[in-house]
């Protein structure tokens, strides 16, 4: 990767940050991050272009320490069968939105 790619997904990084901190909840950034992976999967971009969104972006955005943190404080109260729920729930919600930005950006091209 040349010099010029890093810097974009530099940028992608602090965009994907900043929009984090400005929304603020793990569920509605696991949902927004979900159904905009499945919008750019559906794309089929140039290999730069999916390093920088991919790499860059989603992997600031949709952190996966925040949904950990989540499960861990639920299981640290002794709650295993809302432990085991919730995770279950919150992987099939984001894989089934996931699957909705992918079928909506086939609609719209």
């Amino acid at each position: 990767m040349k010099i010029k790619s890093f810097f974009y997904i530099l940028i992608a990084c602090y965009a994907a940050t900043f929009l984090r901190l400005f929304i603020n909840n793990d569920f509605i950034v696991s949902i927004i991050g979900s159904l905009l992976f499945g919008f750019v999967v559906a794309k089929r971009l140039s290999y730069s272009k999916e390093k920088i969104l991919f790499n860059g972006f989603f992997s600031c955005f949709t952190s996966f320490s925040g949904f950990m943190y989540f499960l861990y404080n639920i299981l640290n109260q002794g709650d295993l069968i809302k432990f085991i729920i919730l995770s279950n729930l919150i992987i099939i919600f984001n894989l089934l939105t996931m699957c909705c930005g992918f079928w909506i950006s086939r609609k719209i091209t």
